[in-house]
């Protein structure tokens, strides 16, 4: 069957306005959703599903961060580590509102799975092909996104701060490695960045690096800055080649 996509995207705008779209970062999530619902279009398309695979994966995209808006105004933040795991808990929300966005209940572990999965470190083991297979596209297409706001709004105001830091060794050796950095309470400004950078050791798809490739965030986000302290700028200078040498090797 057809997903009525646009029904979708009406009911997730209805359902953001009970929050208050006046405040920049709420409002900033409702965009997030409705870009990632798009390139999670794109990547499901770069990938050659079906059509009723693409409409799903662009529902997932819609949906993937429907518990932002509630931990936002609960807790006045978005780190998880502060407040609750919003993948967790959006996939609570979904649980009870999911036929407000798609009529058939035949996908509902699929999109649960996939919301559940989308923000964790490593996709849980035990998922089926297709919620293994959701929950990449999903991961993908956030991480794009948020590739995306770290050239034109995240550190906005904070540049200083950033540029001030002095980069960790834990996560120099991570992406030496090839690997994600783990998110913790103490990390400096430029850890954060680089944790951005790290999410290309996670994508999944050709057609994500392609995305990363063509719109060059990585030199694009790394530009913002003029770092101050000598090892700090080296390091990351290493860290901008691996990666963009990584993302040529994907492509």
């Amino acid at each position: 069957m057809s997903i009525d996509l646009e029904k979708a995207k009406q009911e997730f705008i209805k359902y953001t306005e009970n929050y208050d779209l006046e405040e920049e970062r709420i409002n900033a999530k409702q965009i997030h959703s409705l870009r990632v619902m798009e390139i999670s279009k794109q990547i499901a398309e770069g990938i050659g599903l079906s059509n009723e695979e693409i409409e799903l994966a662009t529902l997932i995209g819609l949906v993937h961060d429907i518990a932002r808006f509630e931990q936002y105004t609960q807790y006045g933040t978005y780190k998880d580590l502060e407040s609750f795991d919003h993948g967790d808990f959006g996939a609570k929300i979904l649980h009870k509102d999911l036929r407000k966005y798609i009529e058939t209940n035949e996908y509902d572990e699929i999109i649960i799975k996939a919301v559940k999965n989308h923000n964790k470190f490593k996709i849980e083991d035990g998922l089926t092909e297709k919620e293994e297979l959701f929950s990449k596209i999903v991961r993908d297409a956030d991480k794009i996104d948020i590739f995306y706001q770290g050239v034109v709004r995240y550190w906005k105001g904070k540049e200083q701060e950033v540029e001030n830091s002095i980069i960790s060794q834990d996560v120099i050796e991570a992406i030496q490695n090839f690997s994600q950095t783990k998110r913790k309470l103490d990390e400096t400004a430029i850890d954060n960045v680089m944790s951005v950078i790290a999410f290309i050791f996670d994508l999944n798809f050709k057609s994500s690096f392609q995305i990363l490739k063509e719109e060059d965030y990585i030199n694009k986000c790394l530009n913002r800055y003029n770092l101050r302290d000598d090892y700090t700028k080296e390091k990351v200078e290493e860290i901008r080649q691996i990666a963009n040498k990584y993302i040529i090797s994907k492509t």
